[in-house]
């Protein structure tokens, strides 16, 4: 674990504080306050989500972890591949979604209610074919809540392993039940309410699942992308690495992965981020 010198002051402190904002978010500025007047959101103060969604570090490591995941599906990788300028874009689409979930998460409730009806439109107008032909559209719901069951699987994942405290059984239900909120507002069907329905439907979405030339390239691309900065590439690299951990073992093997150290340094490290990140945040 990364100890944080109580003594550290000056210059040395503000470039540290500086370089660690910098890496996560793109400036080194004191994050900016999603919903300042402290309106009513979606999910309660003392909620769950807010709590798991509230960590950078294991935010970063699950969001890569749900991409990687989600583009399993050929539908939904078809749908980011055929509408959108991802590959050129990768660090603005992962920024995109992590805003959508802070939003969602933090967010007066008409802020929460325009961001969903924003990405209801986007999703409306997405569709197309595979190249077999099976025509696909964004607004499925059954698309929209293998991206959402995928989100929410690692994202806890990524908790339990990085987090302040790991939730406990019951609080892991509590996750799932006020997570599907989201989803629900989404227009996606199934939606999970519990650990146990989200591994059922896993399973039944496994078959559907392929690897193939376009998701490794996808892979590729999320696990290549150059850091914004110099200071930024080792963070940027135990991240990677992390959420390639982090991923159910068949999703690895599927994807043809494997984390370039051992599971326990990939771990280790990815604590001490957590705990230097946790300090940079709270530094002004």
């Amino acid at each position: 674990m990364v100890s944080i010198p109580a003594t550290l002051t000056g210059p040395l402190r503000r470039r540290i504080v500086g370089e660690v904002r910098r890496a996560i978010h793109g400036s080194d500025a004191v994050p900016r306050a999603i919903n300042p007047d402290d309106r009513t959101g979606l999910f309660a103060a003392d909620s769950v989500v807010r709590r798991v969604h509230g960590d950078p570090v294991s935010m970063m490591i699950g969001g890569v972890a749900a991409l990687l995941l989600q583009m399993l599906h050929p539908k939904v990788l078809a749908g980011v591949w055929d509408h959108s300028n991802f590959r050129a874009d990768m660090r603005g689409r992962l920024h995109r979604t992590a805003r959508f979930i802070a939003v969602t998460t933090y967010g007066a409730r008409e802020d929460a209610d325009a961001a969903i009806a924003r990405v209801r439109a986007i999703h409306a107008a997405v569709a197309g074919r595979l190249p077999d032909g099976t025509p696909y559209r964004a607004d499925d719901p059954h698309l929209l809540a293998w991206v959402h069951v995928s989100e929410a699987m690692m994202f806890l994942a990524a908790w339990q392993r990085y987090g302040r405290t790991a939730l406990s059984p019951a609080e892991q239900e509590a996750y799932f039940a006020e997570f599907a909120a989201v989803p629900v507002a989404l227009g996606a069907d199934p939606v999970p309410r519990s650990r146990a329905a989200a591994d059922a439907f896993v399973s039944t979405m496994r078959p559907d699942l392929r690897s193939d030339a376009r998701s490794r390239e996808v892979a590729a691309l999320v696990l290549a992308q150059p850091a914004a900065t110099r200071a930024a590439a080792p963070v940027q690299a135990l991240t990677f690495q992390a959420a390639v951990d982090l991923l159910p073992d068949w999703a690895r093997e599927m994807h043809g992965l494997r984390p370039s150290l051992a599971a326990g340094l990939v771990r280790s490290g990815g604590r001490g981020l957590a705990t230097a990140v946790r300090w940079a945040f709270t530094q002004r």
